[in-house]
């Protein structure tokens, strides 16, 4: 299998966690949908990251899709087994895709000439970002305390979500203002996996 994607994508680096602690070998080829979109394209003409090529030859796109195909290979899941817990991590994990995608609109809209800037659309993305945030030191302060809190998707993708916001758009959130889930990433980024997959925007 191959993953295709830069590790600054919160979506890639997700993949790429949940394939490592699954036990599963993979190559990853760091390219980038803007920098390098001949050689993407010719693996994936839709520019999607990630990718991933399947053994054979298939081509999967949208990280959910892939961690589901990454979960059939293992033969096992990192979702809970419980209904209950399951139906949290499910909430948890959807509240961290959309904490990606709002800071992602941040950073695009940032992109754009000050001068066409929708100052609206920014305070309305802005608030959408702050609330999943709060729900998820919510969660984290409930369920994500401690080095024995299960890796579970949603666990993984709060994280990653929070690394990414640090990454791209810092100035918008005071991490003072949700220590659970602050302190919950640093503890994730902490272990191997998540080391062996840093927020990159290198590529060769």
């Amino acid at each position: 299998m191959i993953l295709i994607g830069m590790l600054d994508s919160p979506y890639v680096r997700r993949a790429a966690i949940a394939g490592t602690l699954l036990g599963l070998t993979f190559e990853h080829r760091s390219i980038s949908v803007f920098r390098h979109m001949d050689r993407f394209a010719a693996i994936n003409p839709l520019l999607k990251a990630p990718s991933l090529v399947a053994d054979d030859g298939t081509v999967l796109m949208e990280s959910e899709l892939v961690i589901a195909h990454l979960e059939d290979v293992a033969a096992r899941s990192l979702r809970p087994r419980d209904p209950a817990a399951r139906l949290a991590d499910l909430r948890a994990t959807g509240l961290a895709l959309v904490t990606c995608e709002k800071a992602i609109a941040i950073e695009y809209e940032r992109k754009r000439p000050e001068a066409i800037r929708h100052a609206p659309w920014l305070d309305r993305v802005q608030a959408q970002l702050q609330d999943a945030l709060a729900a998820l030191d919510a969660i984290a302060a409930r369920d994500w305390h401690g080095p024995e809190a299960p890796m579970t998707h949603g666990a993984i993708g709060a994280a990653v979500a929070w690394g990414f916001i640090r990454f791209v758009v810092p100035d918008t959130t005071d991490p003072d203002r949700y220590p659970a889930l602050r302190d919950h990433a640093a503890r994730c980024e902490a272990t191997p996996a998540f080391r062996h997959w840093p927020i990159d925007r290198e590529s060769p």
